[in-house]
């Protein structure tokens, strides 16, 4: 009797953004809102405590941030976030013609839940998920993998497939190097010399850390990393935290203060990177690149310019290829030929 050979496993790649409203108006950003906040990753209080709070805010707050999505968003791509997650699943997929590369949103559309389920149905046995934080964090990375687990945890699914999740890469070459690669492009730019460089973080309450999240140790060595490959002397450079929410103390400094403190300084002409999103969003275009640049002018700053995001460049698409072959070795069929 012959043996028939097993097929070779069919997989796809699938990159997990965080996610953005469906529109830039209140109705979007209350149901965008509600399933962010209310996810114990991101705010991990009591619910007895939270609850009402939360109320508070998805009365009041949707409508100014729906104000501000309108000022970066697209009629025709939507928001930033959702437009370069798609140019970035695009551009690996013409690197990758064997396995298709796809992506979904931990928060909003399109779900992890809805990809994942149609890439199942597609006979997908092998997964290569890629949470798109280079820096560790259970508000980001584990809350990605909590909604793709909490899709295979359904009892009716059948064909569970096999995963492999890219770990976070706070130091890879490749990463640094399309960092390094978008900073140099942009100081190319403008006709100025930066006082300094502002490398600005997302950041997280500090309670999170002293709960056991690897978020600053990873923070801390993108950027010496970075400023070690860039050559920077200590005294050019700073590294801080932004996007700050509520009363509890979050890690320091915070961005919109340090910058403040530089102007009054003198350091009045500043370049400000914010190597971990990998892609412009509402933080960086509006909250650094308008109110941080406002109050830094208020306080006597001159010129603020913001480096864009990684976004889909072709530096970061070879990091990105990079890391994912190295972490679907045996798993994708076609071997490639990318830098290291």
């Amino acid at each position: 009797m012959r043996h028939l050979e097993r097929p070779e496993p069919k997989t796809a790649i699938l990159l997990i953004q965080l996610g953005t409203p469906d529109a830039p108006d209140s109705p979007s950003l209350r149901r965008y809102l509600r399933q962010f906040l209310s996810d114990k990753r991101v705010v991990d209080l009591p619910r007895a405590l939270w609850w009402p709070i939360l109320q508070i805010i998805l009365f009041f707050r949707p409508k100014s941030s729906a104000a501000k999505y309108r000022e970066v968003w697209n009629d025709k791509t939507g928001s930033p976030l959702l437009h370069f997650t798609r140019q970035q699943a695009e551009r690996l997929g013409e690197r990758f013609s064997a396995n298709p590369v796809r992506f979904c949103m931990t928060y909003g559309n399109p779900s992890v839940d809805s990809v994942t389920r149609e890439l199942i149905g597609q006979g997908f046995e092998q997964l290569l998920v890629m949470p798109m934080y280079p820096q560790y964090s259970a508000t980001t990375t584990a809350a990605a993998t909590d909604a793709l687990f909490r899709t295979l945890l359904d009892s009716e699914l059948r064909a569970i497939p096999a995963i492999r999740v890219v770990p976070p890469h706070p130091t890879h070459p490749a990463y640094i190097r399309a960092i390094l690669t978008r900073i140099g492009e942009e100081m190319g730019k403008i006709d100025w010399k930066p006082d300094h460089i502002v490398i600005s973080f997302h950041g997280i309450p500090k309670r999170y850390c002293k709960l056991g999240d690897l978020y600053a140790r990873d923070v801390k060595q993108t950027t010496s990393a970075l400023v070690k490959a860039a050559g920077w002397p200590r005294e050019y450079w700073s590294q801080t935290f932004q996007s700050i929410f509520g009363r509890e103390v979050w890690l320091k400094p915070y961005t919109n203060e340090h910058l403040e403190e530089l102007a009054k300084k003198g350091k009045t002409k500043v370049l400000v990177v914010a190597p971990g999103f990998t892609s412009d969003c509402l933080e960086t275009i509006d909250e650094i690149g308008r109110e941080f640049r406002e109050e830094f002018e208020h306080a006597g700053g001159e010129k603020l310019h913001l480096v864009p995001c990684l976004n889909d460049h072709p530096a970061w698409i070879d990091a990105m290829e990079v890391i994912l072959r190295q972490e679907g070795n045996g798993w994708l069929q076609d071997p490639g030929n990318c830098r290291k």
